[in-house]
């Protein structure tokens, strides 16, 4: 499950290249999980100086009552959206009657390679990062944690030890390093998809559960052998699970890894050049971190290929997705 946001630019001018003809305004629908943080951004642009009106909140509970009539006002001028591939596509939908211009970024699959030359250490630090950031909410959280045969014992014991030493609870309470999850129907999402893995064959090694507390937790979990036909090998796990996965040789883990409708995010760890350039380029996501579990920076594009979505965010090609260009041949 990802949290969702939608961002229409609309108005009764248009956008042309940063260039404002007649007014613009925006319209933000924060996502119906976390309004607040939205709204705090918003009011720290207002408290900056964006003129009154130049941007506009809108809460709901019925977000397609909202989006839809602007969407298909003909008004809209631009839409950005971060959420799940379902959604997204419905939006797309109603974009293409109007040729609006549209900025997706959906869900990932995130596969997490270890090859047996890797630093072992970097690999668990970065997946201890890159895992438990916000509980694994996150869309570049690593789903499919791929570990070279030959050493994936070694891993799966360092893994555990780290999975085994997180506190959930308050974060205001003293020694708490794990948040909650979202809401109890994120909770059961997250049981859904491990019991799905384990009635297949998966092995729990450490977790699988509910801890004896209040609140939407699930414990740290760590599955071993998960089989191909498990559900999360197709659906993000969106929770403090880490699923290992053996693999063979290179050519193996990367079909493995492209196996799927996402294209988001990946993670490669080796110590030799050559084997991470050729993976790097045979991976099919639109972002690649080596040996470093994070990709998501202000100065870089962002963005996923395949149903992960459409368009960049950050850097100059997350600017140029908001602008239209325009070419005039002067004849002198």
């Amino acid at each position: 499950m990802k949290r969702s946001s939608v961002a229409t630019c609309c108005g009764g001018g248009d956008v042309q290249r940063g260039h404002r003809r007649g007014r613009a305004v925006q319209v933000i629908k924060p996502a119906t999980e976390t309004p607040l943080v939205l709204l705090a951004f918003v009011q720290a642009l207002m408290d900056a100086g964006v003129p009154a009106g130049a941007l506009n909140a809108v809460t709901t509970s019925s977000p397609n009552d909202v989006m839809e009539p602007l969407i298909r006002s003909g008004l809209a001028r631009k839409l950005s959206f971060t959420g799940s591939t379902a959604v997204g596509v419905k939006l797309l939908e109603q974009a293409a009657e109007q040729v609006l211009s549209t900025s997706l970024e959906l869900g990932g699959n995130a596969p997490f390679i270890v090859f047996d030359d890797a630093d072992l250490q970097v690999a668990i630090d970065a997946l201890m990062m890159n895992k438990m950031w916000n509980a694994g909410q996150t869309c570049t959280s690593a789903n499919r944690i791929f570990v070279h045969s030959t050493i994936i014992d070694r891993f799966q014991e360092m893994l555990v030890e780290r999975m085994s030493g997180y506190v959930q609870g308050n974060w205001a309470e003293d020694g708490v390093n794990l948040g909650p999850l979202i809401n109890a129907r994120q909770v059961a999402n997250v049981a859904a998809i491990v019991d799905d893995a384990v009635a297949k064959g998966a092995k729990l090694v450490v977790g699988g559960g509910h801890p004896d507390r209040p609140g939407y937790f699930y414990q740290p979990t760590v599955l071993r052998d998960v089989p191909a036909d498990a559900l999360l090998n197709t659906e993000e796990i969106f929770g403090p699970v880490a699923p290992l996965i053996p693999f063979e040789d290179e050519s193996d883990v990367v079909r493995r890894a492209n196996d799927t409708d996402y294209g988001l995010v990946a993670y490669v760890f080796t110590q030799n050049l050559h084997r991470a350039v050729r993976v790097c380029e045979a991976l099919e996501t639109g972002n690649v971190g080596l040996n470093r579990g994070t990709v998501a920076y202000a100065a870089a594009p962002f963005g996923g290929v395949k149903k992960s979505g459409l368009g960049r965010e950050g850097s100059w090609e997350g600017l140029d997705e908001f602008l239209e260009t325009k070419f005039v041949a002067l004849q002198m």
